[in-house]
């Protein structure tokens, strides 16, 4: 019995220390965002919601909106398909079937810094790898941190070879669930490839691509390294993102309520969506089977 409580105990002191982690800086950055300050020491001046409308008004704050969904949606989608693609092909039996899987996840485990100065050195204009590649069949390469189209595509092409491995291992592991009895079935009955990865493949995968949907747009819509490290938002705020405005106005332009606002502004939007999202596509379907 004193065991018992003793683990009680300890789970309950777990769940307050994590609430505390999580839930202490959420707060103070929710507080702060009625205020006027100008750094974490200085004094605060109370504002209300000043700092919200100003957020509101300011088209840089939609125009980073509509870029962070850009960006996320196309992130999103080339991950899942790509992630689709190669867990089906890597599901499959045959020689170096391990070692090509461990293969296949390691830019997961890379450094967000890393990947992001190694895509700097292939794509530079001046020495870049690519430059070299290119010039050596008569072509040059423009500087593709110019361009808002150049620069976008390469923050999504970065963030898919980072996380589609994510996706590879989740959706891998989903299709270990399948009974192989239905495919055995579906061919005696005469089904081709396509249907059934349509009508057995895609309706197994249901439960883990909603979760790995939903985590990959929470993700992807709160990147901040992979954006400041590329393009630090640039060209002319065509990459600024929420989470990169906020950074630029908490501590560049030393507007921490400013700043807070933003941050706050772009957590209740992520959690609408996240809540409609939910809706929709319930993690939990067994209702929807009956």
């Amino acid at each position: 019995m004193a065991q018992d409580w003793r683990i009680v105990t300890l789970f309950i002191g777990s769940i307050l220390v994590l609430g505390a982690i999580i839930g202490g800086p959420l707060v103070y950055a929710i507080m702060l965002s009625f205020y006027s300050a100008k750094s974490f020491v200085g004094e605060l001046q109370w504002v209300g919601l000043a700092n919200y409308a100003k957020a509101i008004q300011d088209p840089l704050f939609w125009q980073s909106f509509a870029n962070g969904l850009m960006i996320a949606l196309s992130a999103i989608f080339l991950q899942v398909v790509l992630g689709v693609g190669i867990a089906l092909v890597l599901n499959r039996r045959f020689f170096g079937q391990s070692v090509v899987r461990a293969v296949s996840i390691l830019p997961y485990f890379l450094p967000t810094v890393v990947a992001c100065l190694i895509a700097q050195w292939i794509l530079d204009p001046n020495y870049g790898l690519l430059k070299s590649l290119l010039a050596s069949f008569g072509i040059g390469i423009a500087d593709w941190s110019s361009q808002a189209f150049t620069a976008r595509g390469t923050i999504v092409l970065v963030s898919v070879w980072l996380w589609t491995p994510f996706v590879v291992t989740c959706v891998l592991a989903g299709l270990q669930t399948i009974p192989t009895q239905l495919y055995e079935a579906a061919r005696v009955d005469g089904a081709g490839p396509w249907r059934q990865f349509w009508h057995i493949t895609l309706p197994g995968l249901r439960s883990v691509l909603v979760v790995v949907i939903l985590l990959r747009g929470i993700w992807m819509f709160n990147k901040f390294d992979l954006i400041w490290l590329l393009t630090k938002g640039g060209p002319l705020n065509q990459t600024e993102t929420l989470p990169t405005l906020a950074y630029r106005k908490s501590f560049l332009e030393f507007n921490l309520g400013g700043g807070a606002a933003v941050a706050t502004i772009s957590f209740l939007i992520l959690a609408g969506v996240m809540l409609i999202y939910l809706r929709l596509f319930p993690i939990d379907d067994t209702k929807q089977e009956r």
